[in-house]
């Protein structure tokens, strides 16, 4: 399996916060962000954009600006989608976070960094990191 990581939709977020309480994630988001061996999924690039350009955020992103956002991206398949499922009733996991775990494996990362799964747990091959522990 490659060196490849990928991320949680919960960690984007990070990356485009100002003034905030934490204000001190917004450092290991963006390094994240900026490795040349990361990957992301159709999911987690769907709910970033809703969430960054929404219009009750204190200052949402442009269009231009959340769009040009895209890296290396695992798409959704059939494939995923069953893989999530196996996952989910397997290993207890909501459908969502199931989802991001199998696009990542599909992906051949090795890690997934999300701040809400158990950080250090393997699930197929991808270990779970907390970046702000």
């Amino acid at each position: 399996m490659s060196r490849l990581h990928s991320l949680d939709t919960n960690i984007l977020p990070y990356s485009i916060r100002r003034h905030t309480a934490k204000a001190s994630k917004q450092g290991p988001a963006i390094d994240l962000l900026e490795r040349d061996d990361g990957a992301l999924s159709v999911k987690v690039l769907q709910e970033f954009y809703v969430q960054a350009t929404r219009s009750r955020r204190p200052e949402p992103l442009p269009h231009h600006i959340a769009a040009g956002l895209i890296a290396r991206v695992q798409e959704i398949t059939l494939s995923i989608l069953n893989g999530a499922l196996e996952i989910k009733a397997a290993k207890g996991f909501s459908y969502w976070g199931s989802a991001i775990i199998a696009a990542a494996r599909a992906l051949g990362c090795r890690e997934l960094y999300s701040e809400e799964m158990t950080h250090g747990r393997e699930v197929e091959r991808v270990i779970l990191i907390n970046p702000f522990r």
